[in-house]
């Protein structure tokens, strides 16, 4: 059995051709199912339909085989259990720190910089030599500097429009990002032929 583990929305729907080009095809759509495994056109592969930020921690464990997630949330999570094996260069964006167009003069303190990536966040403030206050946010982390709770956000920046729409602008850039390819480490060894014909199929379809 292989399960590929995958989450809802853009990087679904940019992931079915590449799966469709290892003759891998889902029997059901997420959006219209409350299944959270879904059969596939063969008995022996199964898809797992779970949060984003939740591929890395299936793929670790090796409650899935194969996982696609965004750079981003492998930034975050570390990578630790698991192979980063292709760049799928589907659902780009960047991952940038962003504050108020028009900024109040910041008082004595720390920044203080709102974000779901805390992992990020400090490791690249640490690298620039400066101390942070770290305060996590799950959702709208274009209000923080809006009603004061934060001097700066980091977060996925596509066409940057939210951004602009709520009196931000881009700051400076982290990285750029994209979804990959992971396998879980044991699974690589006890599954190597099935789960490298899979890869080689989809590597080819990126290219």
């Amino acid at each position: 059995m292989i399960t590929i583990a995958l989450s809802k929305g853009r990087i679904y729907k940019e992931t079915l051709p590449l799966l469709a080009a290892a003759d891998i095809v889902p029997a059901d759509d997420p959006d219209k199912s409350r299944k959270l495994i879904l059969d596939t056109n063969h008995a022996d592969v199964k898809l797992l339909i779970i949060r984003a930020t939740d591929v890395p921690t299936y793929v670790q464990f090796g409650a899935a085989d194969i996982g696609v997630a965004g750079k981003d949330v492998l930034l975050e999570h570390g990578g630790e259990g698991l192979y980063e094996l292709l760049d799928l260069k589907i659902a780009k964006c960047r991952l940038m720190t962003a504050g108020l167009i028009d900024p109040k003069p910041r008082l004595s303190g720390r920044l203080r910089v709102a974000t779901k990536f805390t992992n990020v966040a400090k490791r690249y403030f640490e690298s620039r030599g400066e101390q942070i206050e770290l305060i996590k946010l799950y959702g709208s982390m274009e209000l923080g500097p809006i009603v004061g709770l934060s001097d700066l956000i980091v977060d996925v920046v596509d066409t940057g429009n939210t951004l602009k729409a709520n009196g931000l602008k881009p700051v400076d850039h982290i990285a750029d990002i994209s979804s990959r390819l992971i396998v879980n480490k044991a699974s690589m060894k006890m599954k190597h032929d099935n789960i490298c014909s899979i890869i080689d199929q989809i590597s080819s379809a990126v290219a």
